[in-house]
């Protein structure tokens, strides 16, 4: 079932929301090489304890962390751990706060010290895609329009879309229909309507699109073992355009 958000659900939303965007803005500082993927996940969970948010996704069908970090040729789901991050690595960090009820889900993809320039064009197209997906929810608009938008612009930098996991509706529990497909054709699919609240999170594969799964039953990673990247906002429809609640600022 699809809910409607009222507005005073969407600013409790918008709350959370800037919670977590200011996790992601912290992470950002930190993530450097020599860091461990288990350092951000403590740091993370300290962090919104101390701002009276909980991690949402902890405990979620029996996932054990605050965060997902999912590291080069990881597409999603990854658990934090104690290796260290290296020179070049990218990592996506992916999290869902509960704020006195309030849910608000952001991915972000960091570079680890100076990447090459093929790794800067997928974290750039990735993130530009999201934007681009984000642009079509406007109300009356079909979700097919946003996956349409993103795979077009996707595919014509030469990138590939995975097909595997998608974005959803947010509130009252984690996972809300409708689901929201990064991939399809324009003019398909459920109409947005005012007060629906979705995630747009696109994952772009360097190589082909599609997934393999770790023996934990949740990593997945690329077939190919190309590297991955991840953008996610999560955004309420309104009758002035879509309203971003997980916004970091403006270098977002």
């Amino acid at each position: 079932m699809i809910t409607l958000k009222s507005r005073r659900e969407i600013d409790e939303m918008k709350a959370a929301g800037k919670i977590l965007a200011d996790t992601h803005k912290e992470l950002k500082k930190i993530i450097k090489p020599g860091i461990t993927s288990w350092d951000l996940e403590v740091f993370t969970e300290e962090f919104l304890r101390k701002n009276g948010a909980t991690p949402e996704q902890k405990g979620f069908e029996g996932y054990e962390y605050a965060i997902c970090a999912s590291i080069n040729d990881e597409i999603c789901h990854g658990f934090p751990r104690k290796q260290k991050l290296n020179q070049g690595d990218i990592i996506t960090v992916d999290m869902v706060v509960n704020y006195h009820g309030a849910l608000a889900d952001s991915a972000w993809t960091y570079a680890v010290g100076e990447i090459p320039d093929d790794v800067k064009h997928l974290m750039d197209v990735t993130h530009k895609a999201l934007y681009l997906g984000i642009e079509q929810a406007q109300v009356g608009a079909r979700v097919g329009d946003i996956g349409h938008a993103i795979q077009t612009y996707v595919e014509s930098e030469n990138l590939a879309v995975v097909r595997e996991f998608i974005g959803h509706g947010v509130g009252p529990t984690l996972h809300e229909k409708p689901d929201i497909l990064h991939f399809g054709q324009a003019g398909k699919g459920p109409r947005l309507k005012e007060g629906m609240v979705i995630t747009v999170e696109p994952m772009v594969n360097m190589g082909a699109w599609k997934a393999k799964m770790d023996d934990n039953g949740w990593t997945a990673r690329t077939v190919d073992g190309s590297l991955s990247a991840q953008y996610e906002h999560t955004f309420a429809i309104t009758k002035d355009g879509p309203e971003i609640l997980t916004y970091q600022g403006e270098n977002d």
